[in-house]
């Protein structure tokens, strides 16, 4: 706007001088009233960011953070779909509770001893029964047995017929030679039983 359209008349404001001042009369500004917006940039914008990003990070919405899962909030298990087809069907493995236990191993059958029929068998007749030794001698042959010799008995004698042995290892052949002739008892005599069995006869088994 020029002069010639200013609408008022000049007073002494208007009037140029070097001394006075020209124009509005306006105090002269401070330092403190240039440098505040300044001041209120630099402390308030940070604290409002700190409150936000403090704010964000208690409820877990941090913009940008890769370990949110998708589809959910912090704390929140995500269901499989009632649907999917890698969840019907299966079955949760039936447990005990506690450890698993190991297989125990089979236990070994032990098999009894067998009699050996090549066994020597003496038949010693000391009944006094004529021909006591040779039959029952034979029923010990019928038995399977291969090496049987019928003799008489000599020296002193048992108080009863017996079955003598040598050493335990031939219980089983015993067992059986005691159960042909029918002479339950069974003595471990090495020097009356020779190299394999000895049968003194004081009765006849016969009945």
């Amino acid at each position: 706007m020029s002069k010639a359209d200013y609408p008022y008349p000049e007073d002494e404001f208007d009037a140029i001088s070097p001394d006075a001042p020209t124009g509005v009369h306006r105090a002269p500004r401070s330092t403190w009233s240039k440098w505040w917006p300044f001041l209120v940039v630099l402390v308030v914008v940070p604290a409002l960011a700190w409150g936000v990003v403090t704010f964000l990070s208690r409820t877990g919405n941090l913009p940008g953070d890769a370990s949110q899962p998708q589809g959910g909030t912090s704390g929140e298990v995500q269901e499989p779909p009632a649907d999917d087809p890698a969840t019907d069907g299966a079955e949760e493995p039936a447990t005990d509770g506690g450890e698993e236990q190991p297989t125990p191993a089979p236990e070994e059958t032990v098999e009894a001893p067998q009699p050996v029929l090549t066994t020597p068998v003496r038949v010693l007749n000391g009944a006094r029964v004529a021909g006591l030794a040779a039959e029952v001698a034979g029923q010990l042959e019928t038995a399977g047995f291969t090496d049987v010799t019928p003799d008489n008995a000599t020296g002193s004698l048992p108080a009863q017929s017996t079955v003598f042995i040598a050493s335990e290892d031939l219980r089983a052949t015993a067992d059986l030679v005691a159960s042909t002739v029918n002479v339950p008892t069974i003595v471990v005599d090495a020097q009356r039983a020779g190299t394999g069995v000895s049968v003194v006869l004081v009765t006849d088994p016969r009945g």
